[in-house]
């Protein structure tokens, strides 16, 4: 098994090294060509002359406009992630998520502002500082260093990260909590129930599994009692009916919808927004006595994040930045919190509720979700260090389908990014580079609107173009993945169809014929690089340097088309 196992992982260095290390491209000139292969206009872009992820001026930092006006920002956040311990493969997949969202956004040319961050706050991290002999602040300073650098390993381009120890983040958070108390909305009470403390809240009882245990987490809950402020949730419970009622897409993928509805129709109870236990916490403003509840305080990253860095922190300009959110991704295990909790806090406080909340299933290992609390994690350090980060972005995001559970294993894993990455799109390149060297000095100055004209390689090119821009936005990206990969197919296709390694060795009109022909598979290449660079940014962005192009060429592309025809 050992000889096997070597032979495997051999196998996937050896197959990506084309692909995964610059050093293994072919070393040829900058690539000229006359004229582009355009494609299809997209739905928001009326330029008449504009290609397929053509360079702009555009960037992330800029102000979009269209049609003279400003127009509002797409937001993304994952959730805020708790510090108890290092991050886990979980948490990565859902950023991984985020990230190849907020990159297809931006190449739409939308101004983006991707958030993610740490939750500092609560009972478990100062067990979890104790049991490591440190304060919770050192402890929180190292693990949320931890979540920036393998972001930065796995290509994570983030433009807010927030921390619920941040002081501007506490000034909103005890504004909000104001702000809801003079709503009426908040009261103390005496709570007794049973508690999860790896969810950091009270369960009922019918929703527990065997000796009280946890569903998620599978330990038994603990009997508490305390003196706490309460959120009036049940007084939004007909607020929550209707806006599910007319908003159906609120919750997604569709079928998390029904389950949330359920719970709301079983009736809504108040819950504890403070902890009179916990002493790492921001204070409740009107009570030192008592700390806010850990969810209450992080819910609210979502819009701390927003302020800038030296812009005074209060609620009025960081919702004036950017809220409300146009998507909060999130696990399926924390939705009850974004799609019933979050929602009426804001409706107290009298502000927008996000565009949507989208809970994605859960990633298993031998058929048991993985998570901190059960010990049974892969290490997303290992993955990234021993395959790379197009490599584990592209097996999560293209083997799992976006929504639903999803399980890993490492054979599957490397016979996955071998096949598509390495043997389809890897051969195509390679293939097509080598010919150019070998019969073209690694020049060719051809007209590829021309080269392509009444191709049906062209018109299928087309089609899943537009198929991959539709996936993306309705964030099925693992179909997004399959249209770009249909696109290496066809061009592996087209040249064992054509032989252009035949046509240059009778020279002449044959050789022309050829040289036209890499053309073509070049320019698909290109549109390859684009559209499979909100998954894989790093391995695009080198195949990109390859077919001629500068660094800030790549950094600067939009997502823009034009049919051939017109």
């Amino acid at each position: 098994m050992a000889a096997a196992r070597m032979n495997i992982n051999c196998s996937i260095q050896s197959s990506l090294s084309c692909l995964l290390k610059p050093s293994s491209f072919f070393n040829f000139k900058t690539t000229h060509f006359k004229n582009r292969l355009y494609f299809p206009q997209n739905h928001f872009i009326s330029s008449k002359r504009l290609m397929l992820c053509t360079c702009s001026s555009n960037s992330n930092n800029n102000s979009n406009f269209q049609n003279g006006e400003k127009t509002e920002p797409f937001v993304i956040t994952t959730p805020l992630y708790y510090v108890n311990a290092p991050p886990h493969m979980g948490s990565a997949y859902t950023t991984i998520a985020a990230d190849a969202i907020a990159r297809f956004q931006r190449l739409l040319g939308k101004r983006v502002i991707f958030i993610t961050g740490t939750d500092e706050h609560g009972e478990k991290i100062a067990t979890a500082a104790s049991a490591c002999g440190s304060s919770p602040s050192e402890h929180c300073d190292v693990i949320s260093q931890a979540y920036k650098i393998l972001w930065k390993d796995l290509d994570i381009a983030y433009d807010k990260f927030i921390r619920t120890t941040d002081p501007k983040h506490e000034a909103i958070v005890k504004e909000f909590y104001s702000r809801v108390l003079a709503k009426d909305d908040i009261y103390q009470d005496y709570y007794e129930g049973l508690y999860c403390v790896n969810c950091e809240e009270y369960k009922d009882e019918k929703e527990l599994l065997e000796n009280k245990c946890c569903p998620i987490h599978l330990k038994p809950c603990v009997l508490r009692k305390e003196d706490n402020y309460f959120f009036a949730l049940s007084k939004y419970q007909k607020s929550l009916e209707e806006t599910l009622a007319q908003n159906p897409d609120f919750i997604q993928p569709s079928y998390r919808l029904n389950e949330v509805q359920s719970w709301i129709k079983s009736g809504l109870r108040d819950f504890s927004i403070s902890r009179a236990a916990v002493d790492w916490g921001i204070p409740v403003p009107n009570d030192s006595k008592q700390t806010i509840y850990v969810w209450f305080d992080a819910l609210l990253g979502y819009i701390s994040a927003l302020l800038e860095d030296k812009e005074q922190p209060t609620l009025q300009s960081a919702v004036s930045s950017g809220w409300p959110a146009s998507v909060h991704l999130i696990g399926k295990d924390i939705l009850r919190f974004h799609a019933v909790y979050w929602p009426a806090m804001l409706m107290s406080a009298g502000l927008s509720l996000p565009k949507m909340v989208f809970g994605h299933g859960f990633l298993t290992k031998d058929g048991m979700k993985m998570g901190k609390s059960l010990g049974n994690t892969i290490e997303p350090n290992e993955l990234v260090h021993k395959f790379g980060p197009d490599a584990v972005r592209y097996f999560f995001l293209r083997q799992v389908e976006f929504g639903n559970d999803g399980d890993y294993s490492e054979d599957r894993f490397i016979n996955i990014v071998n096949a598509h990455l390495a043997n389809t799109i890897g051969n195509l390149l390679n293939r097509t580079l080598g010919l150019l060297k070998k019969n073209c000095q690694s020049t060719l100055v051809a007209d590829s609107t021309i080269a392509a004209e009444g191709k049906d390689f062209k018109d299928a090119v087309e089609k899943l173009v537009e198929k991959a821009r539709i996936h993306y936005e309705n964030l099925s990206l693992s179909s997004a993945c399959e249209a770009v990969l249909e696109i290496g197919n066809a061009g592996n296709l087209y040249m064992d169809k054509h032989e252009p390694w035949s046509l240059f060795k009778k020279g002449g009109a044959a050789s022309e014929a050829a040289a036209k022909d890499l053309v073509i598979i070049l320019e698909a290449m290109r549109i390859i690089a684009i559209a499979l660079s909100p998954v894989t940014p790093s391995l695009c962005r080198r195949v990109y340097a390859q077919l001629g192009y500068s660094e800030d060429q790549f950094n600067n592309l939009n997502w823009v088309s034009l049919s051939l025809s017109q």
